[in-house]
């Protein structure tokens, strides 16, 4: 499991990274200074580390110059600032990429993904086969007994966290948030809805799903 350090002294920006990164299965740590974040690499290094650069303490640059006086970890600067030059310093000091904020989610996750492959750290490929049914989730194509299923890209969202923690329980809340973001935290409507129409393409008995099944009040989980 790829391990992110998220570190950034925004609390909102913090956890709507953690829930979009942990509903796809990476393990995440989080940060709200460059002390903390230093500590944290100093107990166990992470895969790629998340990096705003206005932080209250150690700045943002002076976190990556220390990073880099002593590790080649992936790092991908998050930050408000949209001048060249602080962009030219990050990536001069070794920055392995800079995303400006505002930024979609989608965005970042490819980019987390990218670094990940050139770091040698990219998340394994997922294929699922059950039933006659073959999901591949990293190349979003469905067959049922050879035949190709159409899923929107809203689906495939779905279908990917759940299926990246298959087994697992992913409440509501952290399943709106990793798809549409958290500002539809509380919009359940959606995800009976999409929910649904993945069930009538993918299940054998839609109204008797085993693949996508409901937790009542608490959320869903992907139990093939």
């Amino acid at each position: 499991m790829t391990f992110v350090l998220v570190v950034d002294d925004d609390p909102a920006m913090r956890r709507t990274l953690s829930i979009n990164l942990r509903a796809r299965d990476y393990e995440v740590e989080t940060a709200g200074d460059g002390r903390s974040a230093l500590q944290v690499v100093d107990e166990r290094m992470p895969d790629v580390v998340l990096l705003d650069l206005g932080l209250p303490d150690l700045d943002g640059i002076a976190v990556l110059t220390q990073l880099r006086s002593f590790t080649q970890v992936p790092v991908i600067v998050v930050s408000a600032r949209t001048e060249s030059d602080d962009k030219v310093e990050a990536l001069d000091l070794g920055a392995d990429d800079f995303i400006t904020k505002p930024f979609s989610i989608e965005e970042l996750l490819a980019r987390v993904r990218a670094t990940s492959r050139r770091a040698g750290r990219e998340e394994p490929d997922l294929v699922v086969e059950v039933d006659g049914l073959r999901l591949d989730v990293t190349d979003s194509r469905a067959t049922r007994d050879g035949v190709e299923v159409h899923l929107t890209p809203i689906e495939w969202k779905l279908v990917e966290v759940l299926a990246r923690r298959r087994g697992r329980l992913v409440r509501q809340a952290e399943l709106l948030t990793a798809v549409w973001g958290p500002a539809y935290d509380t919009q359940t409507n959606y995800l009976r809805v999409h929910l649904a129409s993945i069930r009538r393409k993918l299940e054998a008995d839609p109204a008797h799903p085993v693949l996508f099944v409901t937790e009542p009040g608490m959320g869903y989980r992907f139990a093939p």
